[in-house]
């Protein structure tokens, strides 16, 4: 009889142990968060040198890390030739021709004149010579048509030192000087890239995990620093429909931090719908299936006795 008696206590002891655990129906268990911040180059580079560490609290506008960007400043000799070659043809096009360009386009007018006037008098010569006879018709065309050689030569001088008085066309001036403006916008941007080999940052922020190491290639646009923005500790719940009316927007609640037991006075800034089961924090949901599940987020009034609260920790909404 005893025997039998010690097994049913047994049994019922390991019964006890293999219960489920209850949790209080007075309180909903949660996690503390912090707003994530990551910092990521702009440009690709080789990491030269980082100028943080892990756990550090970096400030506003503190240089994180020095990338290596060869490819960038071979853009930028390539612009700024490309500036000079352009800046040069837009001041030629506004100053027009040199004196010494004048000189040269008179020196070639009176030249063609002269030969224009002796063609002219070589006609009239030749002229007489053919009404009299005494020129073959071949000798007397050939002469013709060094006339209208000459006469062709002249006018195109005349037209080109007429142009040239006149000044260059403002088409031509406007050209140049567009040209212009795209090579010094390619120079500003290869500048700008240039710039962009020093990793900023942004806000302040405590580096939680820093990604590669000196010498490795970072990419535009990958995570190179990760952490959390100080002063942004809040905390999560999920609460079902059931239990929700107890809650209100704006409402003062106490919550425990698990880990040290300590307590933290909050306020509800929102409570909204969740509407994947994934996003539910509670360890141990106790509620229907058919129940809508909730999210309470929680600001702490005094932050500077939370901003060092441990991310994902457990907290109990009391």
């Amino acid at each position: 009889m005893r025997i039998t008696t010690c097994i049913s206590l047994m049994i019922l002891l390991a019964l006890a142990g293999c219960s489920p655990r209850k949790r209080d129906a007075d309180r909903f268990e949660g996690k503390a968060k912090k707003d994530v911040v990551s910092f990521a180059p702009k440009v690709t580079g080789r990491i030269l040198k980082i100028f943080v560490a892990e756990g550090q609290t970096v400030k506003k506008g503190d240089t994180l890390a020095l990338l290596d960007v060869p490819e960038v400043s071979a853009k930028i000799a390539q612009a700024q030739g490309a500036v000079n070659a352009a800046t040069a043809q837009e001041q030629m096009a506004r100053n027009g021709a040199t004196p010494d360009q004048m000189k040269q386009l008179q020196a070639k007018y009176k030249g063609l004149k002269e030969q224009y006037e002796f063609a002219k008098k070589s006609y009239a010569r030749a002229t007489n010579m053919f009404n009299d006879s005494l020129m073959a018709p071949q000798a007397y065309d050939e002469i013709y048509a060094k006339l209208q050689g000459a006469k062709a030569q002249y006018d195109a001088v005349v037209a080109e030192l007429d142009d040239v008085k006149r000044g260059t066309r403002v088409e031509k001036v406007n050209m140049a000087a567009g040209q212009a403006s795209q090579a010094k916008g390619a120079l500003q941007e290869a500048n700008v890239a240039y710039s962009e080999r020093y990793v900023i940052a942004t806000n302040d922020m405590d580096i939680e995990t820093i990604s590669l190491n000196p010498g490795e290639l970072a990419t535009a646009g990958f995570a190179l620093f990760n952490g959390y923005i100080p002063g942004s500790t809040y905390f999560r719940f999920t609460v079902p429909e059931s239990k929700i009316s107890r809650y209100k927007k704006g409402q003062e609640v106490k919550l425990q931090l698990l880990y040290n037991k300590e307590e933290v006075d909050g306020t509800i800034a929102y409570i909204k719908q969740l509407t994947r089961y994934a996003d539910i924090t509670t360890a141990y949901p106790d509620y229907q299936v058919q129940d809508a599940v909730y999210e309470i987020k929680v600001q702490p009034k005094d932050m500077s006795k939370a901003k060092d609260v441990l991310v994902n920790a457990s907290v109990i909404l009391k």
